[in-house]
């Protein structure tokens, strides 16, 4: 367990929050103008205004006008489009010509010359299961405007910092630049969770609760461990019939169905973006055969282990794939 995580159950949820990147643009784009983002399963992208405004539109009509230091996630891998006014056209982003700076990292000048709005935009993959289960819980489009967040300042230095490394790409660039952009995410992350009653329900909600709260912390903490019900309701001082009555009811499924789901997709992880092999998951995740462990990964993910690996090794990248 790592020492520096946070002790509080939804901490430990934000604390989860890095981020591997795929793809990010500097733009410098005069109006009129217009872009349209293609959907890209399995990504979060975020866009930061640094000069200028723009609009914002997601699918089913949400629009957000977007003005200097204001953060805007769309969380769910889905296309949407970013336009200096309502009805320009918006061609692709992939259909733009662009300044490969390096193989993740681009600059895209376009427009009519007209008035100035610069933008960071990154699309990114939440690689944890307690990152991606609150990523789930967002609405399309989360803001953080820039008067929200904690000091304006802070944000303004933040997105200088952010802006200079895109532009510069000095040694260990996108290392600070991904730093910096999860440190932007899980800002507006949290200020979803203080301000929108979403956050109260569901998965969220029951990180919240003082004893379930706890009971997916430990569950958390230490997946091999042999978790039945009654193992659980002894370690919050309930009893088991009152637990999984509370822990179904808040988190939408029952205790131990959540527990096999746990550690299934934190094999999943393990699987596509590491070398392990599926006996040492098998054995790392407290199963005492692989056949039974492979059993309870295609049951919950729908697709053997070993395939999961196989396809991992040779997927190519996700920009490229969506063209």
């Amino acid at each position: 367990m790592d020492p520096w995580a946070p002790s509080d159950p939804l901490g430990e949820a934000l604390y989860s929050v890095r981020m591997d990147g795929a793809f990010y643009a500097l733009s410098e784009l005069t109006a009129p103008w217009g872009v349209t983002i293609p959907p890209l399963e399995g990504y979060v992208w975020f866009h930061v205004v640094t000069a200028g405004e723009l609009l914002l539109e997601a699918p089913g009509g949400d629009q957000v006008r977007m003005r200097p230091g204001d953060l805007a996630l769309v969380p769910h891998g889905a296309g949407h489009v970013l336009l200096s006014e309502p009805g320009v056209p918006a061609p692709g982003i992939l259909e733009l010509e662009r300044e490969e700076v390096s193989a993740r990292y681009e600059i895209v000048r376009y427009g009519g010359g007209g008035a100035f709005t610069g933008l960071i935009c990154g699309a990114v993959r939440l690689g944890h299961p307690a990152a991606r289960r609150l990523v789930n819980a967002l609405p399309p489009i989360v803001v953080l405007e820039a008067e929200q967040s904690l000091g304006a300042s802070w944000m303004d230095g933040t997105l200088r910092l952010m802006a200079a490394e895109a532009r510069e790409l000095r040694p260990g660039g996108e290392a600070v630049i991904t730093r910096l952009a999860d440190i932007l995410v899980i800002q507006t992350l949290r200020a979803w969770i203080e301000r929108d009653p979403a956050a109260r329900q569901g998965w969220l909600g029951a990180l919240r609760d003082r004893h379930v709260g706890r009971a997916l912390a430990l569950i958390h903490r230490e997946p091999a461990r042999e978790w039945t019900v009654d193992a659980l309701a002894d370690e919050l001082a309930m009893s088991r019939s009152a637990f999984a009555a509370r822990f179904t009811t808040l988190v939408g499924e029952p205790a131990m169905q959540y527990v096999t789901r746990w550690r299934m997709h934190l094999a999943l992880d393990e699987l596509t973006g590491g070398d392990v092999t599926v006996a040492e998951l098998a054995e790392r995740l407290g199963y005492r055969s692989e056949a039974a462990f492979a059993r309870a990964f295609k049951r919950v993910i729908g697709t053997p282990p070993g395939a999961v690996r196989r396809a991992a090794a040779a997927a190519g990248g996700p920009i490229a794939s969506a063209a």
